[in-house]
């Protein structure tokens, strides 16, 4: 079947991406408002933007809680979304009224940040500060760029000093209500030119 985005409502088609631009890591994204009020909300767009300096982004579809905080603040944290705490990162996508804390209000555990002043959710093996480094609006979405000035992570999700995938156990978004869980891990090596079977391309 054939779909024309201009042919379809945005529900539709929003819908058809979500199902098969899969799977999509979550960014559970914790600010505070000028007031002080704490927010904590789960993104599924989300990727890496930059390694040198590093830069995370993730994007709001419409303009969330998280973005207006950023907008007041400049600084955000982005806390992995663990597969144990799935009920709670799901609640933190209930549309709570302006000024009410996720944390509070699903009874998340805080614990401070280093080097920006939004908390990371206490329970969380990995959270990486971040200061805004910029924002660009497309359409109804706004994509948020942060450049990580502190990572920490939990000793308990490291081997030989590196994040395990088998430990971290990431819950990732698919379509509709679905999420998926790790599943199995392959490995395989990248083949360099110089070994590349019948010697390097012309």
């Amino acid at each position: 079947m054939d779909f024309d985005p201009d042919g379809l409502d945005r529900n539709t088609f929003y819908r058809l991406l979500t199902a098969t631009v899969v799977p999509r890591p979550i960014a559970w994204v914790s600010t505070t408002s000028a007031a002080g009020t704490d927010n904590l909300a789960p993104h599924s767009f989300f990727t890496v933007a930059c390694v040198s300096p590093p830069v995370v982004q993730f994007t709001s579809v419409g303009r969330k809680d998280s973005v207006r905080n950023i907008e007041e603040t400049g600084q955000f944290v982005v806390s992995l979304a663990p597969e144990h705490l799935f009920e709670q990162i799901n609640a933190t996508a209930t549309d709570f009224p302006r000024g009410t804390s996720e944390f509070d209000a699903v009874g998340i555990a805080r614990e401070p940040s280093l080097r920006v002043k939004p908390p990371r959710v206490a329970a969380s093996p990995v959270a990486l500060e971040c200061e805004l480094h910029s924002m660009v609006r497309l359409g109804d979405s706004t994509v948020v760029f942060g450049r990580v000035v502190h990572a920490a992570v939990s000793e308990a999700v490291l081997v030989d000093g590196h994040p395990d995938i088998r430990k971290l156990r990431p819950l990732t978004r698919l379509g509709k209500d679905e999420w998926g869980t790790l599943g199995d891990v392959l490995e395989i090596k990248r083949i360099p030119l110089a070994e590349w079977p019948g010697g390097p391309a012309m």
